[in-house]
């Protein structure tokens, strides 16, 4: 099985703009490479019986369906703002002026 480098894990911390010290490269070195060996052993389980699958568990939405409805009014939507002009927000000028 192939292990992780030194150069390997600095070569990756590179990338990922990383600024490590020598201990948290070694430790890092470390961790991964017992990783990877934890991956081998995985490769060695047989899986012939098992069906490929893209999720481990059911997915199911969460989230409420999304039903048309009918618009705010003008009103409606000014009504909590803490300002306005002519119906509209008055927000801060960003840019400068008035």
């Amino acid at each position: 099985m192939a292990t992780l480098s030194r150069a390997d894990v600095e070569h990756v911390a590179h990338l990922a703009r990383l600024g490590l010290t020598d201990a948290e490269i070694e430790r890092l070195q470390g961790q991964l490479n017992h990783i990877l060996e934890q991956y081998a052993k995985l490769s060695e389980l047989d899986t012939e019986a098992i069906e490929p699958t893209a999720q481990t568990i059911e997915l199911e939405s969460v989230l409420r369906d999304d039903a048309p409805r009918p618009p705010f009014t003008t009103e409606e939507a000014l009504a909590n703002a803490p300002e306005v002009i002519e119906g509209r927000f008055v927000v801060p000028a960003i840019l400068g002026g008035d």
